[in-house]
């Protein structure tokens, strides 16, 4: 597993903190650097602040200080401080005078639990690194469910920091914005960097979550029960969507309890509720469930502090606390630093303690490995035993060379850093520290960002061998993607179908000639979601708008023949007589979209004919004939009346239809001598109410009727739109464009001196229909709808053929057709959508002279599909009014998740049922009560989301409602059947289960007598019982009796319990005998030996004048010993510690005199030396001498000295100490002194001091250094 980076030194030792104030007063801010003349900056809402009446800024040293005098509601809000790549945020809360508390300013930060790595709730957040945080992310939480000012990224409410006092619960909340999302986000939650929380969920932890359709705003929660001390550290919440990502790190810390007295003990045997067993439920209806001893355990939840070791903070190395812990400790720190391969991190460290060994070359060397996400910097650094080594860096085993800003090379006194720029994948790699012939390694980790969805796919919807092509874009360029086909993978194997294309990060799928088996879904998959897209091919139809129609005209007129189709891209071929017409200065021929014309100028007699249109590419063929009209003038007389000469049987002319848009050309052949004039005018048609008399023969009943009245307009324009143009013997009326109004009826009126002629002409204007209204949409499935809609206001004045029917992603802007046959109904069920996206539908209105324009959309929907029935309904238990339901979600919930379930009853044989509660239930268990004893129910539980309810799950067979009696039966456990034995201060739990119902009565007692005391304390539940000592003592050693009784039944156990405890001293340690280098020692044993049997004793020795004690014997369980091998002339001192199972006893039995061991012989006496001073005092044996150097290249001063003790020695310039400056190095070897400058500057010019101290006295040099600016 890859360590985690070391974390970026903070520029701040003291960070400023939220704070709240009361309007009117002033709000004081305070932070520390770590080095005074850092630059630094306030902010305010991504603003800087500036001095001003109202802000007061103060910079004394490392310390800074931000002033918000006047405090009002507009300053209320989120505040930064910036120094170099540091910022720490804080929060400004303005309260009502009344009802704020006064803060003074900054208070110190409250102390902290024993080894609880972090800082209090109310302190800052700080962001290290390059990469502040975006302005708005407050560590404070917000008042309430309201969503803030500035939410970032898909949160709404971030988690925020938490304390909590060991015992004791707390909830961890995040809030998703839900509007805009199609589906419900994915929420993660891990301890550390990789331990994801779901698999520890159980009876310390439990996530929660729910959807709030008001505000539509999704809640997850983190719920924390019985905090323990090795729950602290950071925590990390991840939500990710389809196409977005976004992540929020948090802490907690754990505070020691005061002491045994503050903690509930109620709390201990809180439970939760056990899988597969039977639902319990205590005596007070309190919370049932499994049963947790395990922080009891622990000697030092309550009374001693935390181990320092396991309680590491966040920077701690997790490899060094692994080497230093033992082994009974390493699930505790797995689980503290969020370590989930401990396996393999134990192989590695194994090996690692194997070559661990004395490094020569290296004070501190690299850690095992390192991990850096991609885009950031990492920083490697060793330290080195001699500062004046050089180093070479290697990577996979070739040496590092100086290229540009990637690699940087830093030396800093004996450390040397590497450090590399904008990691990428090509930086994962081993890398390499040598030093002459040692070397010490470590491996880089680079953690490559999920790659996600920045522009999806689009539906497509093409003919049989058109070309496709699908485009998504993605958040990195050159990321490698997955392009399927209806879940199948697309490979290279298949290129000569598909070709794919990469342009940045922009991702191409291409198919040249699509066919009907290319149609289905395409999807595009990355390591951070998925573009899902459908094709849908269809086969190449023509559709005919508008047919070409039979024209008539007269000589010298213009014929149009005008046709249009679906497709805009048709080509055709115009055919006279069923040969192809050339175009020509007299034919022309125009193609302008789906709109096809035929012009004939001058129509002579020879262009009578049959007219074509012949599409390329489609069996089609439409086909007009041109009528020519010839006109005949016979010669009349002169004083010959007007005539109009037009071809009307009954002078009743057929009504003339044009289409709307087309020109509209009257032509009226006329005669008449003198020549006559010709009147045109159109008859205008009012409807008004007129008072209706009563009729002669009515009862005297009136009313109203309504009266046509008719009116005409003259039309004598010659120029314009409308224009009337009369010749000798025609009058030719012309409308440019014809429109609705253009609609009526016309008459044309020709006189003279001799008389005159009248003639009615009808001219109808026909178009295509209005737009119909938005169509509405019903009964929504999971991939199916039905879309109804009303007819067009108006249909064109041409009946309505059929219509068409459109949809698309609410997202996209491409439009889909869904049928190619006209549509007769007014509804359609419309299929093939997929679940979980929304749709917009529209609709087109055709008639004989085209489709009209797109109605509105319609209202969004989303597809989706009722649930299925839960599965695996059983009973969980009956009782004499109650029954306890449990089952297991659906196996399809459908896009929007479930709403809860219903659950409902009814008696065996009868088909009424009742609904069991009101409302829907979010859990997967119920209990049923208030239900009639010794009734046969039967039960179903249906699934309840958007769509509706699911289909039901039912019991297969009738639950009888009566408690069934059962002999009350102890299952002893079988470590309890045998004599339990505990240490003196461990906590004791028994737990009993047992069996019966009713619920039995269970009685304890020791020796015969009920218990007694607090310290002993029982609780009981319905299927078991617990007897619990929180701190054993020897007095609570005995046999304990559990009875339990139902009426006259009964089931008794006895368990045995000792508790232990470390024996006393022996007793009357003596010396019995001594002789020779041996001495006899004899004692009693102890009065006490801790209520178990002793396993022997250790006996000790230890010489008067070092008293270091040497152990002699060890499990000798005699009480009487011989000690050997002492040494003639020293005096011996004894003791005797006696051991049981428990340990040693605390005390031993010491002798209270030496014995002597006598020293035959000569006594020596050895002869006195004087000893001889060879102290001296400083003195330069070569003093500094006068230098001049170039700056910016390395200088050196050096000088000899010698003395006794060596002296101590300081450089100076000017009187001023050189030794915290990091631009001078200081040498000292065999009394040769040597100072480095570091590319010196004029400014380093100047009078150097050398002074060498110790306890004889002091000598000082100096010279002169001129630096010299090269010209």
């Amino acid at each position: 597993m890859p360590e985690p980076g070391k974390k970026p030194v903070s520029a701040f030792s003291k960070k400023p903190r939220s704070v709240e104030v009361a309007t009117g007063s002033p709000a004081v801010f305070e932070a520390e650097t770590e080095r005074a003349g850092v630059k630094v900056r306030w902010q305010r809402a991504g603003s800087d602040i500036s001095a001003s009446d109202k802000y007061g800024l103060v910079a004394e040293g490392t310390r800074h200080t931000l002033t918000v005098r006047d405090v009002g509601s507009a300053d209320q809000g989120s505040y930064a401080v910036i120094a170099g790549s540091s910022k720490v945020k804080f929060d400004l809360k303005v309260l009502e005078a009344g009802k704020a508390e006064p803060v003074p300013g900054p208070a110190p930060a409250p102390a902290e639990a024993p080894g609880a790595p972090g800082e209090a709730l109310a302190s800052a957040t700080e962001v290290e690194g390059g990469s502040p945080r975006p302005e708005g992310s407050s560590s404070a939480a917000p008042d309430g469910p309201s969503v803030p000012d500035d939410p970032i990224g898909l949160f709404v409410m971030r988690p925020q920091d938490g304390e909590v006092t060991a015992g004791g619960s707390i909830t961890f909340s995040a809030r998703v914005a839900g509007a805009s999302l199609l589906k419900p986000p994915v929420v993660k939650w891990f301890k550390g960097k990789w331990v994801d929380l779901s698999s520890k969920v159980g009876q310390h932890l439990q996530l929660h979550d729910s959807y709030d359709r008001t505000s539509k705003v999704y809640l997850f929660e983190l719920h924390i029960t019985d905090a323990q001390a090795t729950f602290a550290g950071g925590y990390r919440c991840e939500v990710s969507t389809k196409d977005k990502f976004d992540s929020c790190n948090f802490n907690l810390t754990v505070h020691e309890a005061i002491g045994p007295g503050d903690v509930d003990l109620r709390s201990a045997f809180r439970r939760t509720s056990l899988a597969g067993g039977g639902r319990r439920i205590s005596d007070g209806h309190e919370d049932a469930g499994t049963l947790d001893f395990s922080s009891l355990l622990r000697k030092s939840s309550f009374r001693t502090p935390r181990d320092s070791r396991l309680e590491a903070p966040a920077e701690e190395d997790v490899w060094e606390i692994l080497r230093q812990a033992p082994p009974s400790e390493y699930e505790r720190i797995a689980f503290q630093h969020g370590i989930t391969d401990l396996r393999g991190m134990l192989k590695r460290l194994k090996g690692m303690k194997r070559e661990e060994k004395k490094s020569t070359a290296f004070q501190k060397k690299l850690q095992p490995a390192y991990q850096v996400s991609k885009g950031h910097k990492i920083r490697l650094t060793v330290e080195l035993a001699d500062p004046d080594t050089e180093v070479k860096w290697l990577k996979n085993g070739q040496e590092i060379q100086m290229s540009g800003s990637k690699y940087i090379f830093e030396s800093v006194g004996a450390k040397r850093m590497l450090t590399i720029s904008q990691c990428s994948l090509a930086d994962d790699a081993a890398y390499q520290c040598v030093v002459g012939s040692e070397k010490c390694s470590t491996e880089l980790f680079v953690k490559e960002p999920p790659v996600l969805i920045t522009c999806p796919l689009e539906d497509q919807l093409v003919m049989v061998g058109q070309r496709v092509e699908f485009e998504c874009e993605v958040s990195e360029e050159g990321a490698q993607v997955k392009w399927l086909k209806d879940g199948m993978e697309l490979t290279r194997e298949e290129t000569f179908k598909y070709r794919f294309k990469k342009d940045g990060q922009r991702h191409h799928l291409i198919i040249n000639e699509a066919t009907l088996e290319d149609a289905g879904h395409y999807a595009l998959r990355t390591s951070g979601g998925q573009a899902l897209a459908e094709l849908i091919v269809q086969e190449k139809k023509l559709e005919v708008y508008q047919s070409i129609a039979d024209l008539t005209v007269g000589s010298k007129d213009q014929a149009v023949f005008k046709c249009e189709v679906s497709d805009e891209n048709v080509r055709g071929v115009w055919l006279k007589n069923g040969k192809e017409l050339v175009p020509d200065s007299r034919i022309k021929v125009s193609h302008i979209g789906r709109v096809h014309r035929l012009t004939i100028d001058d129509v002579t007699p020879a262009d009578e004919a049959d007219y074509s249109f012949v599409p390329e590419g489609f069996a089609c063929n439409l086909s007009a004939k041109l009528h020519f009209m010839e006109v005949k003038i016979d010669f009349v007389p002169r004083q010959e009346p007007p005539k109009i000469h037009l071809d009307c049987p009954g002078r009743v002319p057929d009504t003339i239809v044009v289409v709307a848009g087309n020109k509209l050309r009257l032509d009226v052949p006329i005669s008449g001598d003198p020549a006559p004039t010709v009147i045109w005018q159109k008859t205008i048609t009012k409807r008004s109410k007129v008072p209706a008399g009563p009729a002669l023969d009515a009862s005297g009943d009136s009313g109203a009727s309504d009266e046509w009245v008719f009116d005409k307009k003259l039309l004598c324009e010659t120029e314009g739109r409308v224009r009337v143009e009369t010749t000798k013997d025609r009058s030719i009326f012309t409308v440019e464009g014809a429109e609705k109004e253009d609609e009526g009826v016309y008459v044309v009126t020709v006189q003279n001196p001799v008389g005159e002629d009248q003639v009615n002409l009808t001219v109808k204007v026909i178009d295509v229909p209005d737009a119909p209204a938005a169509p509405n949409i019903s009964n929504v499935g999971e991939d199916s709808c039905t879309v109804r809609w009303e007819p067009p206001a108006y249909d064109g004045g041409q009946p309505v053929l059929g219509y068409i029917l459109e949809r698309k992603k609410k997202k996209s802007y491409r439009w889909m057709r869904l049928n190619f046959d006209l549509l007769r109904e007014l509804s359609h069920e419309a299929r093939s959508m997929i679940e979980g996206v929304v749709y917009e539908m529209r609709v087109y209105a055709v008639n004989a002279v085209g489709m009209s324009r797109p109605s509105p959309a319609s209202q969004p929907f989303m597809p989706v599909g009722p649930p299925s029935e839960p599965s695996h309904l059983a009973v969980e238990d009956v009782s004499d009014t109650t029954v306890s339901l449990k089952w297991r979600p659906p196996e399809r919930m459908g896009a929007g998740g479930l709403d809860g379930y219903s659950v409902e009853y009814c008696q065996d044989g009868c088909s009424e049922w009742v609904a069991a509660l009101q409302g829907l239930t979010e859990h997967t268990s119920l209990l049923v009560k208030d239900l009639p004893t010794g009734a046969r129910l039967l039960f179903r539980v249906r699934a309840h989301n958007v769509a509706g309810p699911g289909a039901p799950g039912t019991t297969t067979e009738p639950v009888t409602v009566q408690e069934i009696l059962q002999r009350p039966r102890l299952q002893l456990p079988r470590h309890l059947r045998q004599t339990i034995q505990k240490k003196v201060g461990e906590p004791v739990n028994l737990l009993i289960p047992f069996q019966g119902k009713p619920r039995p009565q269970v009685t304890w007692t020791k020796e015969g007598q009920p218990l007694a005391g607090e310290e002993v304390s029982v609780r009981n539940s319905p299927t078991d019982t617990i007897l619990f000592i929180r701190a054993a003592h020897l007095a609570h050693s005995g046999t304990y009796r559990v009875t339990l009784r139902i009426e006259s039944m009964e089931d008794k156990a006895e368990l045995v319990l000792q508790v232990v405890d470390k024996p006393g001293p022996p007793q009357d340690i003596r010396v019995t005998e001594a002789w020779g280098f041996n001495v006899a020692l004899e004692w009693k044993p102890p009065q006490d030996d801790g209520n178990t049997e002793l396993w022997g004793y250790t006996v000790q020795k230890a010489d008067k004048k070092s008293m270091e004690w040497f152990t002699v014997l060890e499990h000798y369980r005699p009480t009487h010993c011989v000690v050997s091998e002492l040494i003639t002339g020293n005096g011996y001192y004894f003791r005797v510690f006696s051991h049981n199972m428990v340990g040693p006893s605390d005390r031993a039995a010491t002798t209270k005199e030496p014995v002597f061991i006598p020293r035959p012989g000569i006594t020596y006496e050895p002869p006195n030396y004087k000893a001889l001073d060879f102290s001296e005092a400083p003195s330069f044996t070569r003093p500094l001498v006068n230098r001049s150097v170039i700056a910016g290249y390395n200088a050196t001063l050096c000088c000899a000295v010698r003395g006794s003790p060596k002296p101590k020695i300081s450089w100076f310039k000017n009187g001023l100490d050189l030794g915290k400056d990091a631009r001078f190095r200081m040498f000292s070897k065999q009394g040769v002194l040597t100072l480095e400058i570091r590319k010196p500057r004029p400014f380093d010019g100047g009078v150097y001091v050398c002074r060498a101290t110790n306890l004889q006295g002091e000598a000082q040099c100096e010279c002169r250094l001129e630096v010299r600016v090269p010209q």
